[in-house]
Formats: C-alpha cells, sequence, structure tokens
C-alpha cells in the first residue's frame, strides 16, 4: 500500500506553547482516518500541523517521501485539500464562484477558467448534490447546503489528500451521514481522508481507521473496533463512556454512562429551579 504521509516523532503547538507532542504514524492511499478525542485534545492542531500551517518544533512530516517544507504553498494545494472548521464569508459569492475557487492551484493568474476547469465544476457540484444552487449566495443557504458546497470546492480541488476540520458539525443527521459517505466513496476510489470528527458513532460506521488523541498525545490508533474500547475512550474524554454493538442495526452505539446520584448537585438543581411559591415573587396578587 502506497504511504503517503509519514509522521516522525513531531512536537507542534502555537508559540511557545506546545500541544502535540512525539506523535508518530503513516498514513497510506484509500485510507479514512478520523482523529477524535476531547475538546482540547489537539485534533484541530494535529490537522494544521499535517497542512503545514503550523511549525514542527521537533521531528519531520513527510508528503509521498517529500519533507513537507520543501514544498511550495501551491504545490501544497494540488497535493492537500484543507477544509476549515469555520468559514466565514465576507462577500456574496455563489456556489459556482466557491466551487471555482477549488481550481486556483491549477490557474495562472492572468488565465481565465478553461471549459476543463468547468466541467470539473459542474461534476463536482453534481456529485455533492448542490447543482441547482449554482448561482445562489452562499450567505442564503442553510448550513447543510453549504458544506456541501464547501466539500465541492475542495473535490475540485483534485487532491490526492483531503483534510476535513469537524465537516460534520452542526448539521443535521441526514447531512452527517451524507459527508461521511462521500468521503467513504472518495477513499474507495483511492483518495486519503483525515477529518476530525465528534461523531463518534459515524466515526465507527466510516471511517477505515481511528486515532484517538488525549492532551496532544496518541493514546490509540488502529481500526474502529481496536479503538473504541470502554476503558480508552473513559480514559481520553474523562468521562465513563460505553460502547456496544446495536444487535438490531449491527452499528457501533457509543454513550456515556450516568453518574451516580450526587446530593451535591441535586442541591445546586433546587437552587437554579427555584420555588416561587416560598419567596412569593411574581405570583398573582
Amino acid at each position: 500500500m502506497k504511504k503517503v504521509i509519514s509522521v516522525n516523532n513531531i512536537t507542534s503547538g502555537y508559540d511557545k506553547h506546545k500541544i502535540i507532542t512525539d506523535a508518530s504514524f503513516d498514513i497510506n492511499a484509500g485510507e479514512f482516518v478520523g482523529i477524535i478525542g476531547k475538546n482540547g485534545a489537539g485534533k484541530s492542531t494535529m490537522l494544521k500541523t499535517l497542512r503545514g500551517f503550523l511549525p514542527v518544533e521537533k521531528g519531520s512530516i513527510k508528503l509521498f517521501d517529500r519533507e513537507l517544507s520543501d514544498y511550495s504553498q501551491r504545490d501544497l494545494a494540488i497535493q492537500i485539500a484543507y477544509l476549515q472548521q469555520q468559514v466565514e464569508m465576507t462577500f456574496d459569492y455563489t456556489a459556482r464562484d466557491m466551487v471555482m475557487a477549488g481550481r486556483y492551484p491549477y490557474i495562472k493568474w492572468w488565465e481565465q477558467s478553461s471549459d476543463r476547469d468547468l466541467e470539473i465544476v459542474e461534476a463536482c457540484m453534481k456529485y455533492t448534490g448542490v447543482t441547482e444552487l449554482a448561482d445562489t449566495p452562499i450567505k442564503a443557504m442553510s448550513g447543510g447546503q453549504r458544506q456541501r458546497v464547501y466539500l465541492a470546492k475542495v473535490l475540485a480541488q483534485q487532491t490526492h489528500v483531503l483534510f476535513l476540520d469537524e465537516p460534520a458539525s452542526g448539521l443535521d443527521l441526514f447531512y452527517q451521514e451524507e459527508i461521511f459517505r462521500f468521503c467513504r466513496e472518495m477513499c474507495n476510489y483511492g483518495k486519503t481522508v483525515i477529518m476530525v470528527v465528534h461523531e463518534l458513532n459515524l466515526a465507527a460506521r466510516f471511517c477505515s481507521r481511528l486515532m484517538l488523541l488525549k492532551e496532544g498525545t496518541i493514546l490509540a490508533d488502529g481500526c474502529p473496533d481496536a479503538v473504541l474500547k470502554d476503558n480508552l475512550l473513559t480514559e481520553a474524554y474523562g468521562v465513563d463512556i460505553c460502547s456496544l454493538i446495536n444487535k438490531e442495526t449491527g452499528h457501533r452505539d457509543i454513550f456515556t454512562v450516568p453518574p451516580p446520584d450526587d446530593v451535591d448537585k441535586k442541591q445546586l438543581i433546587a437552587t437554579i429551579i427555584g420555588n416561587n411559591k416560598h419567596d412569593g415573587r411574581g405570583a398573582n396578587k
């Protein structure tokens, strides 16, 4: 299997604040890798470091057996498409404008888009189901529609690798599953997808591999069944977690185990809820 990314003992973060420490792993062509862990575990930092947006303080990252630092930004854009966690639009770009922006690594500043560029853009919009939104401003779309447009944009880059930072966050179940299915299909055709994921049940169903982070270190790395174990998840998330195969669906269900009754917590709830009939305020007279 062809090696796409090779990470050797990297440490990275923001300024002097180290977040990722001593991480080593390889990612092969066709893998759908989900990076999971609690908020603040270093998931987005890992993705940004792999893309070259954050400097490596120690260690090395190779992309197709070549040091990541040796690539120009344009060359990286031809190899890796990156969908960030939040995309803020300040202009009234239409869906077609946005998807066409994915072709920028291939178009010189003095050139116009070619018929081939238009063909690729139309194919990406059709594949992600946003053709009817081609002339609709991004600002006028729902969250699910925007995410499908953004996915069409990164597909239009025609890269070997896709980096997606929580692309399903905040979307309803249908759109969440749709994005995971798109990614799984792309991997079946040889693309490599690395995604920051919060939806563990979907990660279990669609990802071929999971990387579980805890405080910037890799706690577990392997197939979903090997990573989604009660003890590992409980350690990583800091709460009791149970992972079971649903006998009806055959899918893995992951949920937190309710803590035992807590007297102090009950007292806090009682204070928060209050009891208007005792204080007399707001009562009808």
